[in-house]
């Protein structure tokens, strides 16, 4: 049974975190020649700092404006306040309130002025935190528009988000317009006239709520000193090691780091699905890459396959480049040269998948011989396509061995 030390201890460990990172995502970490600093350059508060593989935040200059889990490719930082699963239900329960298929979102700073009906729009404490996954998912369930409000006010320390929240709505409108639906998305800086409520009821609203999630957090501190006390008692604090980078990002026998699904991406594609057939031959988004290499240059030593965090790039299960893969993908495979060349070692086969890439731009970035390139416009026809583009690359050259009997 945790004493009253143990809950005190674990309670001051605990920070109010508003943003966790999942350090092993972060493209930065896995390779520390990536260039992307997506989160640094949009954290307003200089909270976020990335170099010599590793990802740090400071959860006391946080501001929880969330922007940085926004642009985040793939998806490394997580949102605690508020979680996805909650805004979500926030979200749909604003859209059943708010009357004629709106769904209505709100500022932590237009919240606090007490002047809307708490029932009828979801709060976070800044706009910055939507991200286009959210908005896609209103117009696929029957929204009719999709209001944001966060005031104008100079004073705001989330003001400089500005133009982070207008990347997200250019973003969603992109993919909506290429599923031909044209639902508004709309940022004022007061709340329709229909939203506005009684100032009591708002109060009080806002009161209940700090009283629950008070009640949670003491339960969650209560939960955590416990498993702390187990933990003590079967000696596991003594026994555990934290795993070395090395240990948890080792190649596997696929030749990659460990790997995982690119949910976001699966998320706006069923939403796009679920608006209807796409009517753009070009898709020219943030959330979604295309991929290409320049076989001339291109010396087959995998890097790009090692290192692509969502497995967008993979090795081909046929290793061997045939004719036939010539025929079936016109214009991207070469002819192919057998091992016994010795100028020419051969070609192999990569498969590319562009609903798995996340634009992290990491293939491009560990290239050796830079002759990877990423660009933001995909084709949609591949986009939802379930077979993967095949492109081509060299199979490494045999190295010369030190007493080679052919010399």
């Amino acid at each position: 049974m945790p004493t009253i030390n143990d809950v005190m201890e674990m309670a001051e460990a605990l920070e109010s975190a508003a943003v966790v990172a999942a350090v092993d995502r972060c493209v930065a970490v896995r390779n520390r020649n990536s260039t992307c600093r997506k989160c640094v350059d949009v954290c307003i508060a200089d909270a976020i700092e990335v170099g010599n593989n590793e990802l740090t935040i400071s959860n006391s200059a946080c501001v929880a404006c969330g922007s940085c889990v926004a642009v985040c490719p793939t998806a490394a930082l997580i949102s605690l306040d508020p979680m996805a699963e909650d805004l979500a239900v926030e979200a749909a329960g604003a859209l059943r309130a708010a009357g004629e298929g709106r769904a209505v979102f709100a500022c932590a700073r237009m919240a606090a002025r007490n002047i809307g009906d708490p029932d009828k729009y979801a709060a976070v404490p800044c706009l910055g935190r939507m991200v286009e996954d959210d908005i896609l998912d209103l117009a696929a369930n029957g929204a009719s528009e999709v209001i944001l409000v966060d005031g104008t006010c100079k004073t705001c320390k989330y003001r400089a988000t500005g133009p982070a929240i207008d990347a997200t709505v250019a973003t969603a409108r992109t993919l909506m317009d290429a599923q031909g639906c044209s639902m508004p998305v709309t940022r004022t800086s007061e709340f329709p006239p229909d939203v506005v409520g009684d100032t009591m009821k708002a109060i009080g609203a806002a009161r209940r709520g700090f009283f629950t999630s008070a009640g949670s957090m003491a339960k969650d501190v209560a939960l955590t000193a416990a498993e702390k006390a187990m933990a003590d008692v079967l000696h596991q604090r003594q026994d555990a090691k934290m795993a070395t980078l090395r240990e948890r990002l080792g190649v596997g026998k696929k030749g990659s780091l460990p790997q995982f699904e690119a949910e976001r991406n699966l998320r706006l594609l069923d939403a796009m699905d679920a608006l209807g057939a796409c009517e753009a031959p070009i898709i020219d988004t943030r959330r979604f890459g295309w991929v290409s290499i320049d076989p001339t240059d291109c010396v087959g030593c995998g890097m790009c396959v090692m290192f692509c965090p969502t497995g967008a790039l993979r090795w081909a299960e046929e290793e061997e480049v045939k004719p036939q893969d010539v025929k079936f993908r016109p214009g991207v495979l070469s002819s192919v040269v057998g091992d016994d060349d010795e100028e020419d070692p051969g070609r192999r086969a990569v498969e590319f998948s562009a609903a798995d890439c996340v634009q992290c731009n990491l293939c491009a970035d560990a290239c050796l011989r830079h002759c990877v390139s990423v660009s933001s416009a995909v084709p949609s026809a591949e986009l939802f396509d379930f077979e993967p583009r095949l492109l081509e690359v060299s199979r490494p050259s045999k190295k010369p061995r030190l007493f080679d009997r052919r010399s």
